[in-house]
């Protein structure tokens, strides 16, 4: 297994960095969505396949089952299917039409938990059969992208590259959700920029920092429990930002910079404008945020006009839909 996974290697990892074209800031964007599946989670998931193989938690005969609101489900299917392993996806209504069909085609199994719990989202309930489905059957191995430290350490070598593409950086905004990124960012780049603020982007709705949970109708940010290893993340900063902001902001994305992204990215970009605004960046500041997926998976959501007047009667600012 090893041997077919080390093909994957050279396709994960090194993705480019783009400076941005605006005078506000020296910004910079880590394109996350050229890794192999197309997001970020493949530095995750290939390191914790690759962790619990060489301990022999995973076997020929191992079953991978994992709670997932879309990419890491996607990552680990891809990579489940290069290796020859059953791969179980745990996902939830708020996944989005086009990344169910995708997990449906690479998967042997995907279970969609319907009931949302107590906090207004499903996660809870999405890790409950989780554990169900290990304790009912024998040989599965759960990556458990909340708790596992081979999460952060993957993003150790994003931190790397960053550090050696860029002289200097002043503030790094990072979208939380199984705070994985986060975490092993964070560690990374305090050792190559020891001044960085990094500021933790999280959506309305999310518990992560303490806020009160609510219904929330994007996937890829945010989370109804606290994951465990972001107690060891090196943030500076949090923001939150609104639902329709990060739609707004992702349309400002693909209409100033023809960046087509997802959720996440439109939530940093909406917490860089955010803190511009308040002048608290600098002219001469270097700055960098993450696009850790594509926005075609977010084609029935964010970029959806009808989706989001339901998800808001007020319209976007600039009336770009």
């Amino acid at each position: 297994m090893i041997e077919n996974l080390k093909k994957l290697e050279h396709l994960i990892g090194r993705t480019p960095l783009m400076k941005l074209s605006q005078g506000r800031c020296n910004l910079f964007v880590k394109l996350e969505y050229h890794n192999y599946s197309g997001s970020i989670k493949d530095r995750a998931a290939y390191n914790i396949i690759e962790a619990a193989i060489k301990r022999g938690q995973i076997t020929e005969a191992t079953r991978i089952v994992e709670s997932s609101s879309g990419n890491f489900a996607i990552s680990l299917a891809m990579i489940c299917k290069q290796i020859g392993l059953h791969f179980t996806a745990i996902i939830d209504p708020n996944i989005n039409s086009e990344y169910e069909k995708i997990l449906r085609l690479l998967t042997d199994r995907v279970v969609k938990v319907e009931e949302r719990d107590h906090t207004g989202g499903y996660l809870l309930n999405r890790i409950a059969r989780v554990k169900q489905i290990c304790e009912s059957e024998s040989n599965c191995f759960w990556p458990n992208q909340y708790e596992n430290p081979d999460n952060y350490r993957a993003y150790y070598s994003l931190g790397y590259e960053i550090g050696h593409e860029l002289e200097l950086l002043d503030y790094a905004f990072v979208g939380v959700s199984s705070g994985g990124t986060i975490t092993g960012l964070s560690m990374s780049l305090k050792e190559y920029f020891p001044k960085i603020k990094i500021v933790a982007v999280d959506v309305e709705g999310s518990v992560i920092f303490g806020k009160p949970p609510k219904k929330r109708n994007i996937s890829g940010i945010g989370s109804s429990q606290k994951p465990e290893h972001i107690n060891l993340a090196m943030i500076d900063d949090v923001v939150h930002v609104s639902e329709q902001d990060i739609v707004q902001a992702c349309y400002n994305l693909i209409n100033d910079h023809a960046i087509f992204a997802g959720a996440s990215s439109g939530a940093s970009f909406a917490a860089i404008s955010s803190y511009l605004t308040t002048g608290t960046i600098k002219q001469c500041d270097n700055v960098l945020f993450l696009c850790p997926d594509k926005g075609s998976g977010y084609l029935d959501t964010v970029y959806n006009p009808s989706w989001f007047l339901t998800l808001s009667a007020s319209p976007l600012v600039d009336g770009t839909i």
